[in-house]
């Protein structure tokens, strides 16, 4: 039997967590607590595995449902989703250690100036007119008009 918004809603907590399937392995898991979270149980390489889809409020049903569909391509295609997940998120924190505002702070430090006024206005400078268009940038990704378009905005 399928999963509804109204027996979501209406699943009330107890002295267990407890689980509401729904299709494919998916499943809604109430905590005693009263939150409630999409999971999903499958397969991979002969091992039983667990991914988090998302908590009840944050993700609604049928969002829970699309990330299902996903997965289950993953799956399908020979990737495993939970590893998926882990190297686009550590692949998302070496990129944010590597952008253009990180290398930028970097290097203002190493190249004090002892006059702490300028240093201050400099960074001020770059707070102001670089960062909110370059800041996020990867550092590789920076091309030389891209920092021409800054600049023609100061």
């Amino acid at each position: 039997m399928s999963l509804t918004d109204t027996a979501i809603k209406n699943a009330k907590p107890t002295d267990k967590q407890y689980k509401l399937t729904d299709n494919n392995g998916m499943y809604l898991l109430v905590h005693p607590n009263g939150s409630k979270y999409f999971r999903l149980d499958y397969r991979f390489d002969g091992n039983r595995k667990t991914l988090a889809l998302g908590v009840y409020s944050d993700v609604t049903l049928k969002q829970a449902r699309e990330k299902l569909d996903t997965v289950k391509k993953q799956i399908a295609d020979g990737i495993d989703p939970s590893e998926n997940r882990k190297a686009v998120k550590s692949s998302k924190a070496a990129s944010a250690t590597n952008s253009f505002e990180v290398i930028a702070r970097e290097w203002g430090l190493k190249k004090v100036d002892t006059r702490a006024d300028k240093n201050n206005r400099s960074k001020r400078m770059l707070e102001r007119n670089i960062f909110p268009w370059l800041g996020n940038t990867p550092i590789t990704d920076v091309k030389p008009m891209a920092i021409l378009a800054c600049l023609r905005r100061v």
